[in-house]
């Protein structure tokens, strides 16, 4: 059919559905260059940040520092800028220390793209109404996770023991700077920090790790935590296996044996308080395998990026072990490591 219109009108016509389609693209490539997993530098902390689209939407979760991956209020993406707010609650009390008010403070993330590198801010608002923390980061793209392993067809070296049971040697604390609460004694490695004064903050010790660094391997320990206790066993010093007195709980990514706040374990495995337990953790190309007490609880599972407290956010280099020893009382013997032999 031929038009009537004239030729100048049916070439701004085309013009600007040309601008509106190229507009669009451009929209979409903006937005995809975020999408992914992010491997997050802090100031003297590790991170993670995920950005999605999941049905029309943008979506993500964010692991800052020390405790769990969370999901964020809103991922907004325009004009070459990537914007993350998540919203947190601040109690308020009065001088006698009752709860007056529960007030939602709102971070802020900022971060535009240097070539293949995330550079952004933080703020925080202060819970006083005094303006704002701000904390600069950097991320990395994380390495594509490989396929999932054949355990059957992977071969393991010759046993190393990391704990002599007579002292400390092939270990170091951590944190040199905090107090050291790790004993030996009849074979045992414990942890047990100074008692509780009432109305005083708990005192923090130090983590303990390994002096030498690996890759790929099985580690296996016994260990014993007291009731409403809580440590961790971190592999290649970044992800995080739960040890805590959580018999009888429902099933929970917090719980003894799991990826901490990553992967919840498939089956209730853990004994009571105070006794010694198994756990065997196996680590084969970002793929985890826990069996607590003879019983597997995590199956070969992907590892989707670090966890809270890691030493560093990067999935490529080889770390130490390290038992978290800033939370509560906890005991390990016959740790014993076998590396993946390539």
């Amino acid at each position: 059919m031929k038009s009537n219109l004239p030729v100048s009108i049916l070439a701004r016509g085309l013009a600007g559905a040309l601008l509106v389609t190229t507009a669009l693209r451009g929209a979409a490539a903006d937005i995809d260059a975020f999408v992914g997993r992010w491997a997050l530098s802090l100031p003297s902390a590790a991170g993670w940040l995920e950005v999605k689209k999941e049905a029309g939407w943008l979506d993500g979760a964010l692991l800052w520092g020390g405790g769990s991956v969370l999901p964020v209020s809103s991922v907004t993406i325009a004009e070459g800028t990537l914007t993350i707010t998540r919203v947190s609650d601040a109690i308020r009390k009065n001088a006698a220390g009752k709860v007056v008010r529960t007030q939602q403070l709102t971070s802020t993330l900022t971060a535009t793209l240097d070539g293949d590198t995330l550079r952004g801010v933080r703020l925080d608002p202060r819970a006083n109404g005094a303006g704002f923390n701000r904390v600069e980061f950097t991320g990395k793209r994380s390495l594509p996770l490989p396929a999932r392993p054949n355990l059957h067809a992977v071969k393991f070296g010759e046993p190393i023991v990391l704990f002599n049971g007579r002292d400390l040697a092939g270990w170091k604390l951590k944190e040199a700077d905090i107090k050291n609460g790790w004993t030996v004694n009849n074979g045992v490695l414990a942890n047990q920090p100074p008692a509780h004064v009432a109305g005083q903050p708990n005192v923090r010790t130090a983590n303990l790790r390994t002096e030498r660094e690996f890759e790929d391997f099985s580690l296996k320990v016994e260990v014993s935590v007291p009731a409403g206790s809580n440590s961790g066993v971190y592999l290649r010093g970044i992800y995080e296996i739960q040890v805590l007195d959580s018999r009888g709980k429902a099933l929970d990514s917090h719980n003894m044996g799991a990826l901490y706040s990553r992967i919840t374990p498939s089956v209730g495995a853990e004994k009571g308080a105070g006794e010694w337990q198994t756990m065997e953790m196996t680590l084969v190309q970002r793929h985890l395998t826990v069996v607590l007490n003879g019983q597997t609880i995590i199956d070969n599972q992907p590892v989707m990026g670090c966890t809270g407290g890691a030493m560093w956010s990067d999935e490529s280099r080889p770390g130490p072990i390290y038992l978290q020893g800033d939370h509560g009382a906890v005991s390990y013997r016959n740790l014993v490591l076998r590396p993946v032999v390539k």
